[in-house]
């Protein structure tokens, strides 16, 4: 384990059991060298999981006008239903889960896949934080991989498009790297990168994805959301719908919000141009009741660049600190953590994933930490083993 390493796990004091745990018949405390055995052990050993399972969230339905003809197979659609425009959410649920579970939202032509294994085969945030006793809420939003089902319908044309991505990916310019990239680079790996991009079944608008995560937290109550890349905006939407949403961490988020009235300029470059949404004053003054940390990757320009993909990360990262500045300018509890600030170099796009994830995964718990957001869950007094939790749904 190395220096920097060590720092990150003694950040992270809870990062598992290990915190509370105490050996023997006494009351002693695990040692610092004893912890990190016991998490070492712990982040390599079986992975115990209480209860797993999927469900729809939210979503329309549409009748067509007539009669439905039962005697007619295939019938035609007249008095037919269809049922689409939900969230498919999978969850994995630990013994003695913590009281806040995490929900995790992918970017744009993404699933939940990016949550689950890395490209070459490690564990990705499902397993990592499951193992930190968390309860792992994986969806995939409206019109896009197992919630494909869209109420309205659109072409789907393939577009070769691989090698534009390379750049606002931050893995480097094609077909180049950047030098401290935590990427793989076998050609397996990118291989299995590519074939997790996934295509929009419907247009996918902004109501409908955000009404189906907001009926996600009604349901299961108030949990931590994990969001990336296009879905950073729409996750800030979303906890303006809900207030079951407690905090968001979003990495590299493609969108930031301001209030009515207070959007700055667009940032314009010879590449293009990039503008923050609005929301009424009211609905934005939610997002200063909860902690909101925007995390940023490596490799991302400090003024306009000739690269598009670059330009693009340098314009939404410009937009993201006006954000923070308009959170904190109201009261609220807003950062931004560039990890090459605290250490940690040639992260992707997809830094949860990379090849230090468990150094940037040692980063969140510090932060859930911080701000009181891994409590273990409160068990009521005089509740027998029979009794049920709000998990036990």
């Amino acid at each position: 384990m190395t220096g920097a390493r060590q720092h990150l796990r003694a950040l992270c004091i809870v990062a598992g059991a290990a915190q509370a745990m105490l050996v023997g018949s006494g009351s002693r405390a695990l040692s610092a060298q004893e912890r990190d055995k016991h998490e070492s052990e712990r982040e390599s050993g079986p992975i115990v999981i209480a209860k797993q399972g999927s469900f729809f969230a939210g979503g329309t339905a549409i009748t067509n006008p007539g009669t439905f003809d039962p005697f007619r197979f295939i019938a035609p659609p007249d008095g037919q239903t269809f049922h689409g425009d939900h969230a498919y959410v999978q969850y994995q649920i630990p013994p003695d889960a913590r009281d806040l579970p995490l929900v995790m939202w992918h970017g744009g032509g993404l699933s939940g896949k990016q949550w689950e294994s890395t490209p070459d085969g490690r564990e990705g945030y499902q397993t990592i934080f499951l193992r930190r006793g968390f309860a792992v809420y994986i969806l995939d939003q409206p019109a896009r991989g197992r919630a494909g089902r869209s109420t309205v319908g659109i072409t789907i044309t393939p577009r070769a498009s691989e090698q534009s991505l390379f750049a606002p990916f931050g893995l480097g310019i094609w077909p180049n790297f950047f030098p401290n990239a935590q990427f793989p680079r076998d050609s397996a790996s990118l291989d299995q990168f590519w074939r997790q991009q996934t295509p929009n079944t419907g247009p996918g608008d902004t109501a409908t994805v955000t009404n189906a995560v907001a009926a996600l937290f009604a349901k299961i109550g108030p949990a931590v959301l994990l969001t990336h890349s296009a879905s950073g905006g729409l996750g800030f939407l979303t906890a303006m719908k809900s207030a079951n949403v407690k905090a968001i961490i979003s990495y590299d988020p493609g969108q930031v919000v301001f209030p009515m009235g207070e959007v700055p300029p667009p940032i314009v470059t010879p590449q293009g141009t990039t503008i923050g949404l609005a929301a009424p004053a009211s609905e934005f003054a939610k997002l200063t009741k909860i902690p909101i940390q925007i995390v940023w990757s490596d490799n991302i320009p400090t003024s306009p660049s000739p690269y598009g993909g670059l330009d693009l990360r340098y314009r939404v990262h410009s937009m993201a600190a006006l954000f923070v500045d308009a959170v904190n300018r109201h009261g609220g509890d807003a950062s931004i953590l560039n990890l090459p600030d605290v250490g940690l170099h040639g992260n992707t796009h997809f830094a949860f994933s990379d090849l230090n994830n468990l150094q940037v995964a040692d980063l969140l718990s510090h932060y859930l930490h911080e701000k009181g957001l891994d409590r273990p869950k409160k068990r009521d007094k005089g509740k027998g083993k029979k009794g049920k939790d709000k998990d036990d749904r």
